[in-house]
């Protein structure tokens, strides 16, 4: 499918996208949940500055993104783990 031309709103300012159709919705939820954590952060914090809010709503998404990735790669090791002693266990098995 084709690109579409879109205007995103991000702490009163405008930025002129081009998304394919698919990611249209995913961007504008993006930028909705964006602009909710810096009201919330303009609503609790001393802060007005648009750039710091927008530098502590970025470190936050980042955070999140490196626990998940963290808790991913953990995981992978876990079942790699478990692989590897069903694996082992099998291998007993079927050798006797």
């Amino acid at each position: 499918m084709g690109e579409i031309s879109i205007k995103i709103t991000i702490a009163d300012r405008i930025y002129p996208l081009k998304v394919s159709m698919e990611e249209e919705e995913i961007v504008r939820r993006a930028a909705k949940i964006i602009n909710e954590r810096i009201k919330d952060y303009q609503e609790n914090y001393a802060v007005r500055d648009k750039q710091d809010l927008l530098s502590m709503a970025v470190l936050h998404y980042a955070t999140a993104v490196l626990k998940a990735e963290h808790k991913v790669q953990q995981q992978d090791t876990t079942v790699a783990d478990k692989v590897e002693e069903l694996d082992s266990l099998l291998s007993g098995f079927f050798s006797k």
